[in-house]
């Protein structure tokens, strides 16, 4: 007797990330390339600043605290329209932590009982890198006539620039002289 249950094997179309655009095949791999690049930082900034949310201690716990979650949102906030936005070029993002970590140009902090200077300092490092790759991949979406993607990744840049100042000026004498 033969089943009524249908087979579930994966079947992939050799076209499966075929989606309609005007854009150059050629130019679309290097922007979804670029993309890619931003993503991995984006993810590793993400998982970094949510962790120095997570133990930042000291005098000045709760607002660094608040602005350590709020920075967090923020990034996390860039990552679902960039996957999203290289999908509707007809790419592929990318599908792993360890693809994230060969890809990004920032490394993962291993280190405990760090202090709030030292969090901050690694922050601003990681910001200023991750503006420096989202500044790249919008230079491959000129090439590219990429007006989208571009216009993402210009709205981006601003976020992680206010992220930076916030951090610098945190980071910027702590403590008051006393008066």
């Amino acid at each position: 007797m033969a089943s009524s249950v249908r087979s579930l094997s994966k079947k992939v179309s050799k076209n499966a990330l075929s989606t309609p655009t005007d854009l150059d095949p050629a130019q679309v791999q290097k922007v979804v390339d670029a993309v890619n690049k931003v993503l991995a930082d984006t993810f590793v900034l993400y998982m970094k600043t949510k962790n120095f949310h997570w133990h930042i201690t000291g005098k000045h716990f709760r607002d660094y605290h608040l602005m350590l979650d709020d920075q967090a949102a923020s990034v996390e906030a860039a990552i679902d329209p960039l996957a999203e936005r290289v999908r509707k070029l007809g790419g592929a993002t990318i599908h792993s932590y360890s693809e994230v970590l060969k890809l990004t140009g920032l490394s993962e902090s291993n280190g405990s009982n760090l202090s709030p200077a030292a969090m901050f300092d690694e922050l601003i490092a990681d910001n200023k890198a991750t503006i420096k790759t989202m500044r790249e991949a919008h230079k491959v979406c000129d090439e590219a006539e990429d007006i989208a993607t571009a216009s993402l990744l210009e709205n981006y840049v601003d976020e992680a620039e206010k992220r930076l100042w916030f951090l610098f000026e945190t980071n910027q004498d702590r403590e008051s002289p006393a008066t």
